[in-house]
């Protein structure tokens, strides 16, 4: 213990350490906190154990980053280290475990300041441990999630990914999800899933006082029990007039009654689809392997995050191994960023499905997964398995001071 001493002003205490098992791990922390600390962060390759031999011979940092990876016995060793560190430290872990009562004990017992288990995204250690780099709390953000997906090109592949994602979560997964068509005019959406497009979309987004989880609901088309598509087909001479406040407004009661929204939103300027870009919490860009389709993926990486989005676009590359198309390395090179996912070309499986009126991802194989990797990618389920692809994620806490070893 300090015994009062303020710490908070030493020079000799370094802002931030972290000690962290695997190269994958440290590049999505690097990724996921550059923007609140800048390229410069402290991390070390090692387990928890390391981290307490390090900091018996340094000063404590502010903030702490431990990985307890694969640590047998982790509560012991975070006691351990609680006996080397100054107790007024934040320290965030990162492990294995996918415990609430596990959440519970590091949290609560020894004032760990926030817990995540893998696998992790960048988003995820972005919205979760970037507010305490800055003097936040990180914030509970109730409701459904809500994610949209553009392509930045036409015919890039940007709905059936859509559709199948929202499959996935709504039927394999069982999640309560609405699939969003943003194309008022085509309805491509309800197509792709073999329903057919509802109304009161339009008039409820020219009337927001009128939205309310009971008249999305209703607009809503069943295509399973917990998957339904929000999507209308207006006349093409007819303009559509999207009221100030009513994508908050219509986003708001969808987050009240579905735990996940995927929203298909072309690349072309009106209102609604401006407003779902800037009012979600993630949003996906997919590309195809051209210099076309690069072009115009720069143009949509200027576009300015919305307040709940705390990364950059997750970038999904499809249709990899097309002849006569660009690698993956090459596209990388031009966008000056990495590729978060990549899909190879698959067109008799997708045209099949699509002929069907079948979700593609129905079927076990490279589509399916990395449907199930996009899911992960934008934080639409917690941990993945080897069996359903999901498991339930721990519920985040209160932040609170890493307690020193005795103090419960």
């Amino acid at each position: 213990m300090t015994g009062g001493m303020d710490t908070a002003g030493r020079h000799d205490r370094p802002f931030l350490v972290g000690f962290v098992g695997d190269a994958a791990t440290e590049a999505i922390i690097r990724d996921g906190l550059g923007p609140f600390v800048g390229l410069t962060i402290d991390l070390r390759r090692g387990s928890v154990r390391a981290a307490t031999a390090a900091l018996r011979k340094q000063a404590t940092p502010k903030v702490l980053i431990v990985d307890i990876g694969d640590e047998k016995q982790p509560i012991s060793a975070l006691r351990e280290l609680a006996h080397v560190v100054e107790p007024d430290v934040s320290v965030l872990l990162i492990g294995s475990i996918d415990s609430a009562d596990f959440y519970r004990e590091v949290t609560r017992g020894l004032g760990v300041l926030e817990y995540l288990p893998r696998p992790l995204t960048r988003e995820k250690i972005a919205r979760e441990f970037g507010p305490v780099l800055v003097g936040q709390i990180p914030e509970r953000d109730n409701g459904g999630r809500c994610v949209t997906v553009t392509g930045v090109r036409g015919g890039v592949g940007a709905s059936t990914i859509a559709t199948n994602l929202a499959w996935l979560s709504g039927v394999a997964m069982q999640r309560h999800t609405v699939m969003l068509d943003a194309d008022l005019y085509r309805g491509i959406a309800a197509l792709l899933l073999d329903v057919a497009a509802g109304t009161g979309l339009c008039q409820a987004l020219e009337m927001p006082e009128r939205i309310d989880v009971l008249l999305a609901e209703r607009a809503a088309v069943p295509v399973a029990e917990r998957l339904h598509v929000l999507a209308d087909r207006l006349d093409f001479m007819t303009e559509l007039n999207c009221a100030p406040g009513a994508t908050r407004a219509l986003l708001g009661a969808l987050r009240n009654r579905y735990n996940f929204i995927v929203a298909d939103v072309p690349f072309v300027p009106n209102a609604f689809g401006r407003d779902l870009l800037v009012e979600v919490h993630q949003r996906v860009l997919v590309l195809e392997p051209t210099l076309a389709s690069v072009r115009e993926t720069l143009r949509l990486l200027e576009v300015p995050p919305g307040p709940l989005q705390k990364q950059r676009p997750v970038l999904v590359l499809n249709r990899v191994g097309r002849v006569g198309a660009l690698n993956r390395r090459q596209v990388e090179d031009a966008l000056k960023s990495h590729v978060d996912l990549t899909i190879p070309d698959l067109p008799r499986q997708i045209g099949n499905a699509e002929t069907l009126g079948e979700a593609a991802a129905a079927t076990r194989g490279t589509f399916r997964n990395a449907m199930l990797e996009l899911a992960r990618q934008v934080d639409a389920v917690g941990m993945l398995d080897a069996g359903s692809g999901l498991s339930v994620s721990v519920t985040a806490g209160i932040g609170r001071r890493w307690l020193p070893f005795g103090w419960q």
